[in-house]
């Protein structure tokens, strides 16, 4: 049940993931092209389409999700795709490689996770304040071990964000979480900052998450995670950048092969969208 609990929070990291550049992308996605000067009378004005698809690739040092390490350290390459309508509605999916379920002995065959995730995101009226709501499942291919619990997982998400700050909650609703039973209902809190830095590109990023379980004996998994870093990002759609995480995760819960996933860490990064 330890090593299942312990799962269940790196899933769970690497789920809300979705990635940040991925949402990043998609909110990219929801601006309009500049309108062309004014068309002749005798010719008709050509309409931006209101459908945007954009796809990110990055290679991480290591798969990092609410403080956890998804890949004993290891690099990680991830990438995705996400559709967006002008209408704020959207769709996406997003891979990475992990190593957790194999791991924590969950697993004997798993090496990958995909999340499929779609909501709807705008802004409330002309006061500046954003919301985003949505449905997150996350898919862990692989071969189970005998009487371990699924991994995959349910989340709906919502979310408030007022120029560089955003506040997001996300809960579980599935039966399980992560390899954890009757775990519905378990829920991780964030909030995170992205401060630009002028004209420059540089971007400061800050971020603390409360991971809080349900289910009998699951709540010596909840632990709180922090996280600092900065990021550069190019007009070519090239991002780089690294932070510094760390938890106050229990070392009697979150141990694998002698280290606590949830020690401190520091990732560096380079993504592409496009």
């Amino acid at each position: 049940m330890r090593k299942s609990i312990l799962t269940l929070s790196l899933m769970g990291v690497l789920a809300v993931s979705n990635s940040a550049f991925a949402e990043d992308a998609a909110s990219e996605a929801h601006s309009q092209p500049e309108e062309k000067g004014t068309a002749p009378a005798s010719a008709a004005a050509e309409e931006a389409s209101p459908h945007t698809v954009v796809f990110n690739i990055g290679l991480f040092s290591q798969y990092i999700f609410r403080g956890l390490t998804q890949t004993d350290e290891d690099p990680a390459l991830q990438g995705g795709v996400d559709y967006s309508h002008s209408s704020g509605f959207y769709l996406g999916t997003w891979a990475s490689n992990i190593s957790w379920l194999e791991d924590a002995d969950l697993y004997d065959d798993s090496k990958v996770e995909i999340d499929v995730y779609g909501g709807f995101r705008n802004t409330i009226g002309e006061t500046g304040v954003a919301y985003d709501v949505g449905l997150l499942q996350y898919i862990y291919p692989g071969d189970k071990n005998s009487g371990v619990k699924s991994a995959e997982t349910t989340e709906v998400y919502g979310s408030l964000g007022y120029k560089w700050i955003t506040g997001k909650l996300s809960v579980v609703v599935s039966d399980g979480a992560f390899g954890l039973d009757e775990a519905d209902g378990s829920w991780y809190a964030e909030l995170n900052g992205a401060i630009p830095i002028g004209e420059t590109g540089f971007t400061v990023i800050a971020h603390v998450g409360r991971q809080e379980f349900n289910g009998s004996g699951n709540d010596a998994g909840d632990y709180t995670d922090w996280k600092l870093g900065a990021t550069k990002s190019w007009s070519n759609g090239v991002n780089v950048g690294g932070y510094y995480t760390d938890t106050n995760a229990k070392d009697s819960f979150y141990t694998i092969d002698g280290d606590n996933i949830g020690d401190e860490q520091f990732t560096v990064f380079v993504q592409k969208t496009f």
